[in-house]
């Protein structure tokens, strides 16, 4: 008898260890994940052994997606079954409750770059009763990727409940990539304070679990997403009659607070929710990856947002509508510094809104509204901002013009703009501007305004008024972006054209400046000027200037008085045309081509004066004032720029009632004829006359010709004007009563050289 006992004992002892060991056989592993089915949980059983405290232990339990079983959900360590044995003898439902200790699960999920490919859930333990008709939770907590999870309650498990299959594989795989992402998101956050702690509570029915009741709790300390660091994180949502409600969620961060409410209706899909942020909003964004939202931007403030709206969740992209305000103080954008910005917003995905927005400069202040729907975009604004400003913010083309401008006191502008989008080619609107002194392209104005309009590239100011010290400038221009050109209509200035010309094109100033008003003329201006090296210039001045100007002719200044003309500019040319003047109590007229193209200096010009006081003339270039006469004269010539010698040119001039001997060139024949015919040297001359031609710096002429009373003069030669130097002849010729003398004139000829200023003449025949 005792050796029986000591064998039965034996043999219990070599069962138990063997059962500890080895563990139960095949069949009693399916039995389990057939219970373990009727429970609602798909799995299979790798091990099944018998543990002398905890019990029946199944370890590697694997489970499956219901409807697939080559999907696995999950992989448990080991779970500790208590089972009636009795029931299991025949063949009932065993088991009574499931006890996890220290386990680990671990979920799976589909490879995808950038994402997580499983998750765990360590340290998990739960306890799991199995009442009648019932699956009680009585404690269930883990790690879930740094999460401390822990949950509670209760699901009614009838015993005709078979697993739904409503659920579809796709719907499964959106649940699926949902938790991926989330792991993903939590393996990227470091929780300085300790692991936060989510806490569950649930109810409900396992044949219809979409309607079961879920509360939710969060709370952290320190949780740090790349440079963002939040603090004091709280939330909590509940799940009641398919409707997710967000009753808060809270944290903080060194500049300010985050609160939120939100809900969301599965049936119908939509959402609202309520949030209030003072958080540095930037370093949130750029730390989840939305760097690009607020790029340029830099705070020194956070900024205050409230906003609430709604969103449609039915399929495809969510459809948001959100109306808030926001309002920042002291931030910088694109390194452009602004005291201030505030403004009501609202927006659905497609239509977008903002009202009272005013933003706030060291220079001024802007006002705008915005109304940016499908095919529809308007934009007001009212702003005293330095236009400067914008520069950093605007397109190149535009950034170059602005750069030429400066304003000691911003303008005041006005713009109402319309278009088919956003984007600014599509534009058109109106506006005014008006601006006290300003400089533009470095030539000052007093004062400035004018109403504009824009669109196809190009904006046009009407109305134009400048005003500066010494006048006025009316009328209307268009730059046109689009076409790189400048259009001027019905320009009427009273200012100095070689400062008003800078404004149009400073590429025309040299070609206006040698033109010396002594007061601004009047200017009318119309025509197209390119610019950046576009061709197509046809710019036409009409010049009328009652006080004369001072122009250089030949090294001297001649004072042209009432002088009127017209000045067109084409690509790299100009054309002066009906110039009329009056000098030395004659008139002046002519017409003149120079080129303005770089590298050729080139002109063709012609002048014809009439009645010219002869001894004014002479006095200006000769220095000597006792000459008499009118003189009448044409000249066409050719030159490059202001060289001299590159003059070529033919003319005729005639000298009425003058004395051409009084000039000092022909001076000291005065003394030769007087010696001859005393007191005949000037009375012979009163008349002259000479075609001429001009060359290397040289006048040659081939007819001189005097005519006196008794008899004249004849003559020929070269005038080295540049070299001070001549080389002429000259003969006394039969004129008049002096014709019974002519064989004698021929007698006296004279030849001269030396300097024109100090001239030698010499008898050739003596």
């Amino acid at each position: 008898m005792h050796l029986f006992i000591l064998g039965l004992l034996g043999l219990l002892a070599w069962s138990g260890w063997y059962l500890a060991r080895k563990g139960f056989g095949r069949e009693w592993r399916r039995r389990v994940a057939e219970e373990l089915r009727q429970h609602g949980v798909e799995a299979s059983v790798r091990r099944l052994t018998l543990d002398p405290v905890r019990g029946l232990i199944a370890r590697d339990v694997r489970i499956f997606d219901y409807q697939n079983r080559e999907k696995t959900i999950a992989v448990i360590t080991e779970l500790a079954l208590d089972i009636n044995y009795a029931a299991l003898l025949h063949h009932q439902p065993f088991l009574n409750a499931v006890d996890v200790r220290d386990a680990r699960l671990a979920i799976p999920f589909p490879v995808s770059k950038g994402a997580a490919t499983y998750a765990e859930l360590t340290h998990f333990r739960a306890h799991v009763y199995f009442p009648p008709e019932q699956i009680y939770v009585s404690q269930a907590e883990g790690i879930f990727c740094g999460l401390r999870i822990s949950a509670t309650g209760q699901l009614i498990k009838r015993d005709d409940y078979k697993p739904s299959s409503e659920i579809s594989a796709e719907e499964w795989q959106q649940r699926l990539r949902l938790l991926q992402s989330v792991a993903t998101e939590l393996n990227r956050v470091i929780f300085a304070g300790g692991a936060p702690r989510l806490q569950i509570k649930f109810s409900g029915d396992m044949a219809q679990l979409e309607d079961a009741h879920i509360e939710a709790t969060l709370t952290g300390e320190h949780i740090i997403r790349g440079g963002y660091q939040m603090q004091n994180l709280s939330g909590a949502a509940e799940w009641a009659e398919q409707t997710l409600t967000l009753t808060e969620l809270n944290w903080k961060d060194g500049a300010g607070e985050f609160s939120a409410k939100a809900g969301w209706h599965r049936g119908s899909g939509s959402a609202t929710f309520q949030i209030q942020s003072t958080i540095d909003v930037k370093q949130f964004l750029d730390a989840f990856g939305f760097e690009k939202t607020l790029a340029g931007m830099t705070f020194t403030r956070p900024p205050n947002i409230e906003l609430s709206g709604s969103a449609g969740f039915t399929g495809g992209a969510p459809a948001l509508n959100i109306v808030g305000r926001a309002a920042v103080e002291s931030f910088t954008y694109r390194d452009v510094p602004f005291l201030s910005l505030s403004g009501d917003f609202a927006w659905d995905g497609q239509r977008t809104m903002l009202r009272e927005v005013r933003l706030q400069h060291g220079s001024g202040e802007l006002k705008a509204e915005l109304l940016d729907v499908p095919e529809d975009f308007r934009l007001n604004v009212e702003s005293t901002i330095s236009p400067s400003v914008a520069q950093p913010l605007v397109s190149t083309k535009l950034r170059q013009f602005l750069s030429e401008w400066e304003w000691p006191q911003p303008p005041h502008v006005h713009l109402a703009a319309q278009g088919t989008s956003r984007d600014s080619q599509t534009w058109t609107g109106e506006g005014t501007i008006a601006q006290q002194r300003a400089r533009f392209r470095g030539v000052w104005m007093n004062s400035g305004s004018a109403s504009f309009r824009f669109g196809d590239g190009a904006i046009t100011f009407d109305n134009l008024r400048i005003t500066r010290d010494e006048g006025i400038g009316t009328g209307s221009f268009t730059y046109d972006f689009a076409r790189h050109e400048v259009r001027l209509a019905n320009v009427q200035s009273t200012l100095r054209p070689a400062d008003a010309i800078y404004w149009i094109d400073p590429k025309l100033f040299k070609a206006v400046v040698p033109y010396k008003f002594r007061q601004p003329p009047n200017v009318t201006t119309n025509g197209v000027v390119r610019f950046h090296g576009g061709k197509g210039d046809h710019l036409e001045l009409t010049v009328e200037a009652p006080t004369g100007m001072d122009y250089v002719f030949l090294g001297k200044i001649l004072p042209l008085e009432r002088v009127t003309g017209r000045l067109l500019f084409t690509d790299d040319r100009l054309q002066l045309s009906d110039v009329n003047a009056t000098l030395f109590s004659g008139s002046v007229k002519g017409d003149a081509d120079i080129s303005l193209a770089k590298g050729d200096p080139h002109y063709r010009a012609s002048i014809l004066v009439d009645a010219i006081d002869f001894p004014r003339l002479t006095d200006l270039y000769f220095k000597y004032d006792t000459a008499h006469g009118r003189l009448n004269g044409t000249y066409e010539f050719t030159g490059l720029g202001d060289n001299a010698r590159t003059m070529r040119g033919n003319g005729k001039v005639t000298l009425h009632d003058g004395d051409v001997f009084a000039i000092p060139i022909f001076g000291p024949l005065s003394g030769l004829l007087g010696s001859i015919l005393p007191g005949s040297g000037y009375s012979i001359a009163r008349e002259a006359h000479a075609s001429f031609s001009i060359r290397d710096g040289v006048i040659h002429t081939d007819d001189f010709n005097v005519s006196g009373k008794i008899f004249g003069m004849v003559g020929h030669g070269d005038l080295f004007f540049l070299n001070d130097k001549l080389d002429f002849d000259i003969r006394m010729s039969a004129n008049g009563p002096g014709f019974l003398l002519a064989p004698v004139y021929k007698l006296f000829e004279y030849e001269g050289t030396g300097s024109l200023a100090k001239p030698v003449w010499r008898p050739k025949r003596f």
